[in-house]
């Protein structure tokens, strides 16, 4: 079981070397993937092996590949559960069935330009976080600040992050 003292061993070194040595602590993350031949389907590699990411039915898939806007979403749910759960850890706060949701406002009229005037992407997205737990009030709002605070994904969602696309 993940203790706060465990927490602290684990994450204690890095802190102090990212603060002794700031340049430690910057990295290019990199995802990458191939184009199948028939031109729908992307494979992607992850740490667990390959996701072949297709069209979204509403855009002419057949739902058999993984949808990229899903896996957006999905993202979200990983990084807001692994910060929820070391937050409340580390707060040492008791959560009962924790579970987290993600809901994505999409109109698919942007993507398949039927109408220039719908933006392409998602509109809004809602992140919801259910859990039982004795916490009074306070402290779950600071669960959930903490939370929002430093769950990557989310951050950048929200902040928004200069993306481009450049030829290689």
């Amino acid at each position: 079981m993940v203790t706060a003292e465990s927490i602290r061993e684990m994450q204690g070194p890095l802190k102090k070397e990212f603060r002794e040595n700031p340049a430690a602590a910057q990295r290019t993350l990199v995802a990458e993937g191939v184009l199948g031949e028939n031109r729908t389907v992307c494979e992607i590699g992850s740490h667990h092996g390959t996701i072949a990411a297709g069209l979204h039915p509403l855009t002419g898939g057949d739902g058999t590949f993984a949808c990229s806007a899903n896996m957006l979403l999905e993202a979200l749910v990983g990084c807001a559960g692994v910060t929820l759960g070391v937050v409340s850890t580390a707060l040492g706060i008791e959560l009962v069935d924790p579970r987290i949701r993600a809901e994505g406002d999409l109109d698919f009229r942007g993507t398949l330009a039927v109408e220039r005037s719908v933006p392409v992407g998602f509109q809004a997205i809602r992140l919801i976080i259910s859990f039982e737990t004795t916490a009074d009030d306070d402290q779950v709002a600071k669960l959930l600040e903490l939370t929002e605070r430093y769950c990557v994904v989310h951050q950048t969602l929200a902040k928004g992050v200069d993306c481009s696309i450049q030829r290689g």
